[in-house]
């Protein structure tokens, strides 16, 4: 959808708009993609015929809105919290994002040294429910700093609850994150969470829509989300109810053919009765960052294969494992009745008693043989041969 690097009167045409059209708004992209910044800004400030989509009320609307856009104090605002304009057509816009096309964002104000198209390309959104648990809390940190050790970056909301602590885990890990905000970059929302934003700012990437000074408001959150799923290779929601904007932001990320994944949780918790929905459709199920980047990640990213502990008797061979199991949980055995019980002969019970002997699982006592206490716990105490 870019057709080159941006003039500096469309960047700034671009910068105005920001102002004037809501995010996600597709009317407006639509005539962004038709006619050019240049030329919606300019209409928008003139007398001529409006364009079309939209009704006289809404396009009085946006003329006063545009009436009022300053977009020089708007980039010297942002230049003032180390914030840049990235529109499409520069080095540094992220491709991904011409996937949602005339829904896809005027411009984007970028906080942070890092370049954001560089970062997108090995990117996962991390997201869930604010009011989490505790256990939502640990996945969603656990995650973060996994998937930072692995050299992917860690993109979320920087809302409270499994946002904030995906983002520490990152930090935490020394790892990249962005935080994609639902107001300008220059304000910290929610304000308790001034200080991690702050920090994401330094270590990482705060990126917004909306221009310097401007507010959330619900729909803002909504059209948010889309970003965050647009951005990145994947989206990974833990905890989230049936109702959640976490949802919305893996129902995008399934439009926009990325990977959508779910962390499991209680089967009685209503915080995870929505990641067990997702899970029931297209989702993958995952429970740790290996797991994660063996979805998203190149080929060979596998995770660990998993596996319960490898026990001492199970690397006994098939017969000596059967003459094993033939002895009792309690007293001796003759060779004889071990026999039977394994079902071989006499000669070739022997034969594994001594084996196992040496190897500590059983001991002889005259005619009879029994169990070792190491034994007894590695048949017995771990459920035995069932």
């Amino acid at each position: 959808m870019s057709a080159g690097p941006p003039t500096d009167e469309d960047r700034l045409a671009r910068v105005a708009l920001t102002r004037v059209l809501e995010p996600g708004d597709e009317i407006g992209g639509r005539w962004l993609r038709e006619a050019g910044p240049v030329e919606v800004l300019r209409r928008l400030g003139g007398e001529e015929k409006r364009l079309s989509g939209v009704t006289a009320r809404r396009w009085e609307g946006l003329r006063a809105r545009a009436a009022r856009a300053r977009p020089q104090e708007d980039l010297e605002a942002a230049g003032d919290v180390g914030a840049r304009f990235v529109c499409p057509g520069d080095a540094e816009w992220p491709l991904p994002l011409d996937d949602l096309g005339d829904a896809r964002p005027i411009g984007l104000w970028v906080r942070g040294r890092a370049s954001l198209r560089i970062w997108a390309v090995r990117s996962v959104a991390v997201v869930g429910a604010r009011a989490c648990t505790q256990y939502g809390a640990h996945m969603a940190a656990e995650l973060g700093a996994g998937l930072a050790e692995r050299g992917w970056v860690v993109v979320s909301g920087g809302a409270y609850g499994v946002d904030g602590a995906a983002h520490r885990g990152a930090l935490g890990a020394g790892g990249a994150t962005v935080a994609v905000l639902a107001c300008g970059v220059d304000r910290a929302y929610p304000r308790g969470h001034a200080e991690l934003i702050g920090r994401i700012a330094e270590q990482g990437l705060v990126v917004a829509e909306l221009p310097p000074g401007d507010h959330p408001t619900p729909s803002r959150f909504i059209l948010r989300n889309r970003l965050i799923a647009a951005l990145t290779r994947g989206t990974v929601v833990v905890e989230a109810a049936y109702r959640s904007g976490a949802l919305a932001t893996a129902r995008d990320a399934q439009e926009l053919g990325r990977f959508t994944m779910g962390v499991p949780g209680p089967a009685t918790s209503g915080l995870s009765a929505g990641v067990h929905e997702l899970l029931r459709g297209d989702g993958a199920l995952v429970t740790d960052a290996a797991e994660v980047v063996e979805l998203v990640g190149d080929m060979g990213d596998l995770a660990p294969e998993r596996r319960g502990p490898v026990l001492p008797r199970d690397l006994l061979a098939p017969g000596a494992a059967r003459v094993l199991a033939a002895l009792p949980a309690r007293g001796r055995a003759t060779a004889g009745d071990v026999a039977v019980g394994a079902g071989t002969s006499v000669d070739d019970a022997v034969g594994r008693l001594y084996e196992l002997q040496s190897l500590g699982f059983v001991e002889r006592h005259g005619d009879g043989w029994q169990l070792t206490r190491q034994a007894f716990t590695a048949v017995f105490a771990t459920g035995g041969e069932s």
